[in-house]
């Protein structure tokens, strides 16, 4: 199964470990590993005496590209209503199948709005994914096609507009000590049907 993931950009070099000045250029490569895709970000001097040879033929990684370290801005205030980008963050970290396509349509809905930038693409399980860097904050967003068609995508988009609108329902809380579960078995070899939301 495809990890998605996000990818913080890195304060300080992970070359030689100096921290980051504000508007620094710095590099970021993007490795592709067996437990996913790994983000390493680096200054201008590590990049020439480690890593630009290899950028003609992208030894040992998938992508590569510039960008102007921005010192981070202080934590904001909490909010109550859900916003595309925390909607997306939240879906992402649960790494849940059944959101593969809210994801997607979130994605494209930030990059439309410049929030995210389409850096990278790359395939996996035979199935394109997304690697996206968040234009303020540098994080990178890696997302799966989920192959959505067009027949699919009206119910992905009134998928999306009830969680922007409700968030996400809280997980179930286990039965009290003593209580039975009210749900029936299933039938061998059958896969119990979701409920419609």
């Amino acid at each position: 199964m495809i990890e998605w993931n996000i990818a913080s950009r890195a304060r300080a070099c992970q070359g030689c470990g100096r921290g980051f000045r504000n508007q620094e250029t710095l590099h970021t490569l993007l490795f592709a590993e067996r437990q996913g895709y790994v983000r390493l970000d680096v200054c201008e001097a590590c990049w020439t005496a480690q890593y630009a040879e290899g950028a003609s033929h992208r030894k040992g990684f998938i992508s590569h590209w510039q960008s102007a370290f921005t010192v981070p801005p202080p934590a904001p205030e909490p909010i109550r209503k859900e916003t595309a980008e925390s909607l997306l963050r939240k879906l992402l970290e649960l790494n849940d199948a059944q959101h593969a396509g809210a994801c997607f349509v979130l994605a494209v809905m930030l990059e439309r709005k410049r929030l995210l930038k389409n850096k990278a693409q790359s395939f996996a399980e035979g199935r394109r994914v997304f690697h996206y860097e968040h234009a303020k904050t540098g994080d990178l967003f890696s997302i799966a096609d989920p192959g959505l068609r067009l027949d699919q995508l009206d119910a992905v988009q009134r998928d999306v507009a009830s969680l922007l609108e409700h968030g996400l329902a809280p997980p179930a809380s286990p039965a009290p000590a003593g209580q039975a579960a009210e749900a029936l078995p299933a039938s061998p070899g059958t896969e119990p049907t979701p409920s419609p939301t």
